[in-house]
């Protein structure tokens, strides 16, 4: 009788998983269906260099010391979803969650985010999480590294908020009760 252990097939279910939660963050509901996020997928070699810029930031700017302790936390993943959106108004009136009196007064600041931008994102992030804690995979959230990889385009230049959800299949998330 040949015997599977999980040993052999927890590479391959995580990224499953991870792809599933790709997908689950694309049909999440977007204001007006219209779409301005990017979603990917890294490996543990790309987690690597993510890590290194993560450690990068911490030296190089007065931050808490919480980037140096996910920079290391997240070298326990065995894969990371990447996420952000693109800065876009969507033409909602009336509308002023902005701060502004209209989407073409906001528009005047390209870098500043349309109110559904952030919350399509959330929202996305919050369906894909979804996806890993049904499939009991563990997971946070972490804008550290969405700093890392805004920093090295690896989403493109185009998007400007972005957060990491590092997975880990392993006896006690290597996310939380940390150091």
């Amino acid at each position: 009788m040949k015997l599977i252990y999980e040993e052999d097939i927890r590479s391959n279910t995580i990224h499953n998983i991870a792809e599933e939660m790709m997908i689950a963050a694309r049909t999440a509901p977007k204001a007006r269906g219209i779409d301005n996020l990017v979603i990917a997928l890294v490996e543990q070699e790309g987690i690597k260099e993510i890590s290194d810029k993560v450690k990068e930031i911490a030296g190089r700017e007065n931050v808490p010391a919480f980037f140096l302790r996910d920079a290391n936390n997240i070298l326990s993943a065995q894969c990371m979803m990447l996420i952000g959106t693109r800065i876009k108004s969507i033409g909602l009136t009336p509308c002023t969650m902005c701060g502004f009196a209209n989407c073409e007064e906001k528009n005047k600041y390209p870098e500043h985010p349309c109110v559904f931008n952030t919350g399509d994102l959330g929202i996305a992030i919050g369906s894909a999480v979804s996806v890993a804690m049904d499939s009991r995979v563990d997971n946070r959230i972490m804008y550290t590294v969405g700093q890392a990889i805004l920093e090295m385009k690896f989403l493109g230049n185009d998007v400007k908020i972005a957060y990491g959800i590092p997975l880990s299949v392993s006896p006690k998330n290597p996310f939380f009760d940390r150091k």
